[in-house]
């Protein structure tokens, strides 16, 4: 456990980095642009655009990072104050503060965000503009004069001393070992903060001083993935064969790394080809004096070129350092795929890349086996998740509502992946989730959603299956009936489970307190916290339309004392893997006896104007009667 919490930490902490530093990308791009054209030795000299240069760098690309930090953290006062903030770094130094602005902007975030919840509720009527003006500004200044006198020149000594490291590197031949730890960090969960959150920053400061960095290549170079993605298109065996050429095409000249992340899993060997491949490259980009003068965003050979300063040797070093490593990396991959049994199995090996990178992945769905066509004659189909407890549950009624409403005798239930019956002609899971269920059942027709209250794949699939009248599954259709209109369900939601105007700063936070609640109104065992914990890791509890419904694993089922639910209100909202959830159910389901509740809640929880509601509710009454009256 704790070394899954370090792994959790370290993803939220990279992920966070390069959050701040994304957005931005095309402000970095522009100022590579400007770099390249105009600067002495670029492709047109003029000395009154390269003026541009350094004000860019030095105030422009800061700022902007320290204004998405602080909105990361509280919206946009925090990034006001989380750029107010940074200028103070800025000020205080004579290099580009990146790493600078990677402090402050968070922390002026954080600052104006504790302030603004000791004074929620305190401010008399009228005065409310003006306290947020003056705390904003105060806060800002206050914070600008500590980072220019005491942050600012930490900073300044830790950059330096960073560049220094760099060049020893580089003088001693010893950079090309970066990428012992810069390859397999890459494909298991660090990708773009190895870049953008630490590379970039010490890079665009040599480009200051040198006109190009090396930097920028370690982490883009596409040479090790091309090479690997090539071997399997020689070597490989099934789907990852077939499927490796438009891989290469998507990697190599669309920059999506992630694209053979999976094709690694699947034989972890081939990160020593990865990182064989990545040191070739960093060789000959050293030994030839490669570099770029802009940051190369997304990793792709036409961003690279883009960004190569205009002169002949640096196009042959970087060309040079890029055909290199993927001849490396294709060599040693595919001596690595030649000898020993393959696994050839993309849908799992996708699955583990999402789990190590503690997020979804953009591509892995590129991976995912489908029957194309919805089968004849649908009796069954069957919503499922990791316990069968909620996200299903809700999902279910919700389909249910609409095959009523479209007079389609077809037969919807809910369950456990574990407990997906083998006659089940269509699935419906989360996207993470669709791989197990296709082992679990591979002849059933899946249908994987990102959303389980809003989905467009529902009404698409009750279009099609207007077109064929099926008979219901009379057993079926009693065992739900006999679920939903059980007697045992009265007085699950409870006012004082009812929790307003709560805020959290982390998701963990908001689930251990819906656990808390579970746990003191007797519904579950202590140790049902940590199973929610672990839910919500395997895959998002987020529902869609700001909902969220933390519950538990399969295994913590056993951890159930009686069926229950506590309803947490946020209005400023709290992060979900990227989603803002603004209302959260926390759920304890045991024999079925929560399910109609949760029907409601998730017809209600369907359209946006009772979220709306819900979240503007002034007391637990209000919200409950919104939830009651659908």
């Amino acid at each position: 456990m704790a070394q899954s919490n370090i792994k959790v930490a370290v993803q939220k902490f990279g992920n966070f980095l390069s959050s701040m530093v994304m957005p931005n990308i095309g402000a970095f791009i522009a100022w590579g642009l400007i770099t390249a054209l105009f600067i002495p030795t670029g492709f047109f000299p003029n000395e009154s655009l390269a003026k541009l240069v350094d004000p860019m760098v030095k105030y422009l690309l800061p700022l902007l990072i320290g204004y998405t930090g602080g909105k990361l953290v509280h919206d946009q006062r925090g990034g006001v104050v989380g750029a107010i903030a940074t200028m103070g770094v800025i000020v205080g130094s004579d290099i580009p503060m990146f790493l600078g602005a990677m402090i402050m902007g968070p922390l002026g975030g954080y600052i104006i965000k504790k302030f603004d919840q000791f004074i929620e509720g305190k401010v008399k009527t009228g005065f409310e503009m003006l306290i947020n003006n003056f705390s904003a500004g105060i806060l800002g200044g206050i914070l600008a004069i500590l980072a220019f006198l005491g942050v600012s020149p930490a900073v300044d000594g830790f950059t330096g001393a960073l560049v220094v490291g760099v060049d020893w590197m580089v003088a001693h031949g010893l950079l090309p070992l970066t990428s012992i730890l810069i390859e397999p960090a890459k494909i298991l969960f660090l990708n773009n903060a190895i870049n953008h959150g630490i590379l970039s920053p010490i890079g665009a400061e040599q480009i200051r001083t040198n006109g190009q960095s090396i930097l920028l290549l370690l982490e883009t170079n596409p040479g090790p993935g091309l090479g690997i993605l090539l071997a399997y298109c020689f070597f490989g065996k099934g789907t990852a064969k077939q499927s490796a050429p438009g891989a290469a095409i998507i990697h190599f000249i669309g920059g999506i790394h992630e694209i053979y992340f999976p094709y690694v899993l699947m034989r972890p060997l081939l990160i020593i080809a990865a990182i064989l491949g990545g040191m070739s490259g960093v060789f000959t980009f050293v030994l030839l004096g490669g570099g770029l003068q802009a940051v190369a965003s997304p990793g792709s050979i036409l961003a690279i070129l883009a960004a190569t300063p205009g002169n002949a040797g640096s196009y042959v070093a970087n060309i040079s350092g890029v055909l290199v490593a993927a001849i490396v990396s294709f060599i040693v991959g595919s001596l690595i795929l030649k000898t020993g049994k393959q696994t050839e199995d993309l849908d799992e090996a996708a699955r583990k890349m999402q789990e190590m990178k503690g997020k979804k992945s953009s591509v892995a769905g590129s991976f995912t086996k489908q029957q194309e066509e919805v089968p004849a004659s649908v009796q069954k189909i069957v919503f499922a998740c990791d316990a069968g407890m909620g996200s299903s549950a809700m999902g279910a009624s919700l389909l249910r509502k609409k095959v009523k409403q479209a007079d389609l005798n077809i037969s919807v239930t809910n369950t456990a992946i574990s407990n997906i019956p083998h006659d089940a002609q269509i699935v419906i899971t989360q996207e993470e989730l669709t791989p197990r269920a296709q082992n679990k059942v591979p002849d059933a027709y899946h249908i994987s959603v990102d959303n389980f209250l809003s989905s467009p794949e529902y009404d698409k699939l009750i279009d099609q299956l207007k077109n064929d009248h099926t008979t219901s599954n009379a057993e079926e259709e009693k065992k739900v009936a006999a679920e939903n209109n059980t007697d045992s369900n009265d007085g699950l939601l409870k006012e004082e489970n009812v929790f307003l105007n709560q805020h959290f700063s982390s998701k963990e936070e908001a689930i251990r307190f819906a656990g808390s609640v579970l746990v003191k109104g007797g519904y579950v065992e202590e140790n049902y916290v940590e199973a929610m914990i672990e839910r919500d890791n395997m895959t998002s509890t987020y529902m869609g339309n700001d909902v969220a419904i933390p519950h538990g694993t399969e295994e913590a089922k056993k951890n159930v004392l009686r069926s229950g639910f506590t309803v947490i209100q946020v209005p400023e909202g709290v992060d979900f893997d990227g989603e803002k959830v603004r209302l959260i159910f926390g759920i304890a389901g045991k024999d079925g006896t929560h399910l109609e509740i949760l029907s409601g809640i998730a017809i209600t929880c369907s359209d946006m104007d009772n979220i709306e509601k819900m979240v503007h509710a002034k007391s637990a009454k209000e919200l409950m009667a919104i939830i009651q009256s659908n």
